[in-house]
């Protein structure tokens, strides 16, 4: 992939076959992930009634979802009352219809303008945003699977099973950081 520049009003960078099948496949991995999460949804006749939707009380048990969709309220882990668990419930509830709705967003951006077979790819400034927030969904996703923390190293040794995964990553990174710059320009 070609940095991203700035061309008038949009952004634009030339993406190769592999990186769009790399990329779109990552995207499109984490969106069925979170269609999932949003379909196993509790049903409530009260929300479609008022047109209030409600989520999951519960934090999601897979820790890649865990990540994408962390809790509103975070419990002492030594001390939860009752009343903070009932707290986190509730803003869970009631705030994870709504990010479950914008990650699929801005997904959706991406499969939309990331050329399947590579190409040039142009975006406006409110798509090149959905693009940035795919590409953190992505990142937090393959860094939890990696294992990723402060202490791993840049490059990972030739018999560690990350390894390959590891350079995805890092050329995830660069293409969000060349996207951030272009938008900066």
């Amino acid at each position: 992939m070609k940095q991203w520049t700035r061309k008038g009003k949009l952004v634009v960078a030339v993406i190769d076959r592999q990186e769009a099948a790399v990329l779109r496949g990552l995207v499109s991995q984490i969106d069925d992930m979170l269609k999932a999460r949003q379909e196993d949804s509790p049903q409530d006749e009260l929300a479609e009634l008022t047109g209030i939707r409600t989520g999951p009380t519960t934090s999601p048990d897979d820790p890649i979802l865990s990540r994408l969709l962390p809790d509103f309220h975070k419990l002492d882990p030594d001390n939860p009352t009752r009343e903070d668990i009932d707290s986190a419930a509730a803003l869970r509830s009631l705030h994870e219809p709504e990010l479950l709705d914008r990650k699929i967003g801005v997904a959706a951006v991406v499969m939309d303008t990331c050329p399947m077979y590579g190409g040039e790819v142009r975006l406006s400034d409110e798509q090149a945003d959905a693009w940035l927030a795919a590409l953190n969904d992505v990142r937090i996703a393959l860094g939890t699977a990696l294992e990723v923390s402060e202490d791993t190293p840049d490059e990972l040794p030739d018999d560690d099973p990350r390894a390959p995964n590891m350079a995805v990553y890092h050329w995830l990174t660069w293409v969000q950081e060349s996207l951030v710059q272009a938008l900066s320009a």
